[in-house]
């Protein structure tokens, strides 16, 4: 038995080269308190087969958190959750984080055969609305370890109006020093090797009038207006915005638009045009990244960020804003190879019969007696959507030096048959560490005696 030298299609062969590219898709809306749209494939780029994408992340602003639906998302999840994930598991991702704060929300998938390495995953929030008393503003977060770097992604919703501009800063500022993570690992925002900031920033265009900023966008001069983007401008006069990386923009403003339209706000009010919604990353110095649309990778440094995409999605009209996408080709130097547990099913799986599951650890994996394995069905939607599971310690068997048995009951096994896979769960970790290859289970046949 070579269980823990490989598993196939999942381990990390040794002596591969220690670089491997990520795909992340970030995307950025202010839905305005709107149900789901009825297809989001344009927005997620699920048709596209240029790049690999290997994490999604969804930043939601204005979720509808009126009181019935508040108290009823706590309770299932809330539609936009459901919706994407109900895209993105079909095609193999997990749903790994999210974290709510009134209408904001964070949602974060990975594709499974990475789990094994997404490890120190923490969430956190801060209100900064009525002087941090209501949470209709401030910043959801999210943060874990990829191959060993510490990803943070913050989603913010920021005051409005075009003066206030310094309240936006100020607001920043006090998210950036209130929010913490339960970690000794960089706790604060700041402490991570990559931070991702977007949201609704609500940044506007000023000193330009309505008409102006309306005649550059349709004559699609948009340079015109970039030196008066307040965000733009305080990137160069805010030291709380020094190393804070952004794409040209070279979409069209998003918002205000009417609902349903690609026409801009014709009400009494006829909202100025801006790019309120942003994406934005800063690499910490000691990973030595940098990023723009032009640099190219160095495999010799642990990381670096390239953006890909930075674009508008106006064909979604279900709100007054139109959502942005950003997607950026990470660099990664594999700080660790292989999973901390390696599981596969033994012999072939029959509803009615025990299943074997064969593992191992390496030696540093903190174990519980409260571990677990879990059947998972192909399309899992995350660490809970199991089948049925294993406690690992129970009857357990050492098989061959550090080659452990467990078994799974045959009454467990689905007599509706499928493709599957085998997750080992770490209580201490909070997470699965280790995904086994798909396996098939035959369909329970009447008459078989199985």
């Amino acid at each position: 038995m070579d269980l823990c030298h490989h598993v196939d299609g999942l381990t990390m062969v040794r002596g591969t080269r220690k670089a491997i590219r990520f795909g992340l898709h970030i995307v950025t809306w202010n839905v305005g308190t709107a149900r789901p749209p009825d297809d989001v494939t344009t927005l997620l780029q699920l048709e596209s087969q240029t790049r690999e994408t290997d994490m999604y992340i969804i930043g939601l602003q204005e979720v509808n958190s009126k009181v019935l639906s508040f108290l009823v998302d706590m309770v299932f999840n809330d539609p936009w959750t459901v919706f994407f994930t109900n895209f993105l598991a079909p095609l193999g991702y997990v749903r790994v984080s999210s974290i709510r704060m009134q209408g904001l929300l964070l949602l974060v998938y990975v594709k499974h055969l990475h789990l094994p390495y997404v490890r120190d995953l923490r969430t956190s929030y801060t209100r900064t609305g009525m002087y941090g008393y209501w949470g209709n503003k401030g910043g959801v977060a999210a943060r874990l370890s990829v191959y060993g770097h510490l990803l943070c992604f913050l989603n913010c919703h920021l005051p409005a109006h075009l003066n206030n501009s310094g309240q936006r800063i100020t607001s920043f500022q006090r998210i950036l020093a209130v929010l913490q993570f339960t970690s000794e690992k960089a706790p604060a925002v700041l402490d991570h090797d990559l931070l991702f900031w977007f949201g609704d920033l609500n940044f506007r265009i000023a000193d330009h009038g309505l008409r102006f900023v309306r005649e550059s966008i349709v004559r699609n001069r948009f340079h015109l207006l970039w030196d008066k983007d307040q965000l733009n401008k305080a990137k160069t006069m805010e030291p709380v915005l020094s190393g804070f990386l952004e794409g040209q923009l070279r979409f069209k403003p998003t918002y205000k638009f009417n609902l349903d339209s690609i026409d801009y706000d014709t009400s009494e009010k006829k909202r100025k045009p801006a790019w309120t919604d942003r994406i934005l990353w800063r690499i910490s110095e000691h990973s030595q990244g940098g990023g723009s649309e032009s640099q190219g990778s160095n495999p010799k440094k642990p990381l670096t960020v390239n953006l890909n995409i930075y674009d508008s999605q106006m064909e979604y009209g279900v709100s007054d804003h139109k959502p942005v996408l950003g997607t950026f080709s990470l660099e990664l130097e594999k700080r660790f190879l292989e999973p901390l547990v390696e599981l596969q099913p033994e012999g072939e799986w029959m509803p009615g019969n025990d299943g074997i599951i064969s593992y191992c650890t390496t030696h540093d994996y903190p174990g519980s007696t409260w571990d677990w394995i879990g059947l998972y069905k192909v399309g899992f939607r995350s660490d809970r959507d199991y089948v049925t599971y294993v406690w690992v310690k129970d009857d357990e068997l050492t098989v061959h030096e550090d080659v452990y048995q467990v078994y799974l009951n045959g009454e467990d096994v689905p007599e509706s048959g499928g493709d599957f896979f085998l997750c080992y769960y770490s209580s201490n970790m909070e997470g699965i560490v280790g995904v086994s290859r798909s396996f098939q289970v035959p369909p329970h046949t009447a008459g078989t005696g199985v």
